[in-house]
């Protein structure tokens, strides 16, 4: 099991009726599934290792301020995150919770409710399918080009931002809103 860190202190807990940011990081391209290596374990491929990179800077660049990275302690999901540090003024303490690896979107949100009390903004990186799920379960109103872009798919070292009201234990679907849609292809 992975150390964790302790969340950084929110400037105010959200009430019930604030609005808070999530984040959602599809982990970077990995090494197929045919290699000998069980699907825990496998690690960031050539075109996965440059384009963790390529997202922190994104982040950094949209001055988005997470108060605490959840992720999947899996390796590739380590390494996207890892790869994507050096791009963050100010990186947000990380967990890395068992709970995540391939896990549903019930699963997560139960994950990000139980974790994100008293904060107002997480980012999570995790896996397809359940990431994608989550994020088109979740996305009720924006944009319509970035609405249809979510909905569509969730590609590797993606980026989705959604504003959710009412607090991390109000996730419904549909409650959503879209706010930011980044890939490596735009």
């Amino acid at each position: 099991m992975l150390p964790e860190l302790a969340p950084r202190p929110a400037s105010s807990a959200p009430d019930s009726a604030a609005t808070c940011r999530l984040l959602l990081v599809r982990h970077a391209k990995a090494v197929p599934k045919d290699q000998p290596l069980d699907d825990f374990d496998r690690p960031l491929s050539k075109r996965g290792r440059a384009d963790a990179p390529r997202t922190g800077r994104w982040l950094a660049e949209s001055r988005f301020e997470p108060d605490l990275m959840l992720g999947s302690p899996a390796r590739r999901t380590r390494q996207t995150w890892q790869l994507a540090l050096p791009a963050l003024e100010d990186p947000p303490p990380a967990v890395y919770d068992e709970r995540l690896y391939n896990a549903a979107p019930s699963v997560l949100v139960a994950v990000l409710a139980e974790r994100g009390r008293g904060l107002s903004s997480l980012v999570l990186v995790g896996h397809n399918p359940g990431l994608h799920e989550l994020a088109a379960g979740l996305c009720g109103s924006g944009p319509p080009d970035l609405v249809e872009r979510v909905k569509t798919g969730f590609p590797t070292s993606g980026v989705v931002v959604l504003d959710v009201p009412g607090g991390w234990e109000q996730l419904t679907p549909g409650s959503g809103t879209v706010a930011a849609f980044w890939s490596p292809a735009d």
